[in-house]
């Protein structure tokens, strides 16, 4: 995962072609809110509504609102002190030091990357071939069937985001227009046949707290942090945006404050038309596909196999973002030498990096041959650490060595929200380890990080890179290692 030339990053990338800002506040906001809502109400309110066993469990959409809140501000801080294509990757190098300990949690992270989220991705064209089941009921008793066919809609994701930015852009706000219509649809059907007694269909000892009550919103939390996935795409995309210092911090707040409320009306939605106790029953057409199932018992055939194909769009509309914001990570790592150079290289006339592209797809396609649901665990624990907790005490850190560093965006409240969002981050990451099985996706997080960890090492020690070589004496200090890009 290194080039030739070595892993050490601040190589010189002035030779490069550059990304041109084009992508407005209505794009962020379409772009992060595309991503956001995709298929995650749409097939995961069934199992949110399983993890405590009954309507219960929606209070877990006000636990993660509070913490995706609480970690966009993270993001949105970085985001416009630190605008650049890459994201995550970029703020993790810049804040633990490029030559040192942020040179490989940057690397860590693309590590993790390829692991995480191309299933993220997967988790969309997954939800679009099982909700297709539903209008060819051959489908849903064929798994490979599915599979195949989620595979194929990556494939034709890929084909679609080649091409320039502003037409992917174009593009964009059409499938965000038809996710907002495909959420309007059900909120206002839902709010017009709502039924309280199956709102409030609330079993025995409901609100007993006790372990299995506190477990269960742990689970319930994760399962809403899923849905809110995306509230930081933007950043992926932090050199091809205008005025970065301020549309990537409210492009972040936006979307957040606006799906919270999409999301949670949905929920309410169809818990309030369909008993949820037919919802949680695993393998039934309640569970894989909830929205037609809804649709269905309000407007009959038609509503349904319309609200099917509207799922569809918004489906599509997710695979096409994530995909969109992604295939930037390998590409920014590639630019600052951390990853092999050839995916440093834009289309020569299409301005967009397309070889990073294509990576990105073709893991996606890999990726579609897995079950959701355990998609879903492995790809989210995988994250936590990497990523959300890792870039939590970067910024900490990075207030304290840069004092004096520009901040157009300052975080409300600081560091509360980020002290908040590191304990959320950890309640949710060990709550899968204190249940029957969790032992494999901890295995899976812990095992992949420590992967990363000791094939960054084996290269380092081959290229004399940071721990090794001479970079680990040349500059010690993190104030004397961060340097920040121009916005």
């Amino acid at each position: 995962m290194t080039t030739q030339n070595g892993t050490g990053a601040g190589q010189d990338t002035r030779q490069h072609p550059h990304l041109l800002r084009r992508l407005s506040m209505l794009n962020a906001v379409s772009i992060n809110m595309s991503n956001m809502v995709g298929t995650g109400p749409f097939i995961t309110v069934p199992a949110i509504l399983a993890t405590i066993g009954g309507p219960q469990s929606l209070i877990a959409w006000g636990v993660g609102a509070l913490l995706a809140i609480a970690d966009g501000l993270v993001f949105a801080e970085l985001g416009a002190a630190i605008p650049a294509s890459g994201g995550s990757y970029i703020f993790l190098r810049e804040c633990l030091g490029r030559k040192t300990w942020g040179h490989m949690m940057a690397w860590i992270f693309v590590w993790q990357f390829l692991f995480s989220g191309t299933l993220e991705i997967a988790t969309s064209s997954i939800g679009m071939a099982g909700y297709a089941g539903f209008l060819w009921p051959q489908l849903m008793r064929n798994p490979w069937g599915i599979k195949v066919l989620a595979a194929a809609i990556t494939a034709v994701a890929m084909v679609a985001l080649y091409r320039k930015i502003q037409d992917i852009a174009r593009l964009m706000l059409i499938l965000w227009i038809g996710m907002l219509l495909t959420a309007a649809w059900v909120i206002f059907t839902g709010l017009t046949h709502l039924q309280p007694r199956l709102l409030f269909d609330f079993p025995a000892g409901a609100w007993h707290i006790g372990l299995p009550f506190i477990l269960g919103l742990g689970n319930g939390t994760m399962l809403v942090m899923f849905n809110f996935l995306g509230y930081y795409q933007i950043c992926y995309l932090g050199d091809e945006i205008k005025r970065p210092e301020r549309v990537i911090p409210f492009g972040v707040i936006f979307s957040i404050l606006i799906v919270t409320v999409i999301d949670f009306l949905i929920s309410v939605s169809f818990t309030g038309v369909v008993p949820w106790r037919e919802m949680v029953q695993p393998g039934s057409q309640a569970y894989v596909a909830i929205g037609s199932v809804y649709m269905q018992k309000i407007g009959g055939h038609w509503a349904s196999a319309l609200m099917t194909l509207m799922v569809e769009i918004t489906a599509f509309a997710a695979t096409y973002a994530m995909i969109l914001g992604y295939s930037r990570i390998p590409y920014a790592a590639a630019l600052d030498g951390a990853f092999f150079r050839w995916f440093a290289e834009l289309h020569p006339t299409k301005n967009f990096p397309h070889r990073s592209l294509l990576l990105v797809g073709f893991l996606v396609i890999i990726s579609c041959f897995f079950d959701l649901v355990q998609i879903i665990t492995a790809l989210m624990l995988a994250r936590i650490l990497s990523m959300f907790v890792a870039q939590i005490i970067g910024l900490l850190i990075y207030r304290r060595v840069r004092p004096d560093a520009p901040r157009p965006f300052r975080m409300w409240l600081y560091p509360l929200p980020a002290l908040f969002a590191m304990v959320g981050w950890l309640g949710v990451f060990v709550t899968p380890a204190l249940q029957p099985g969790g032992w494999k996706f901890m295995a899976y997080a812990f095992g992949t990080i420590a992967a990363g960890f000791a094939a960054y090492l084996i290269l380092a020690r081959r290229k004399s890179d940071w721990p090794f070589g001479q970079q680990s004496v040349a500059s010690n200090r993190l104030e004397e290692e961060v340097t920040l890009p121009h916005t």
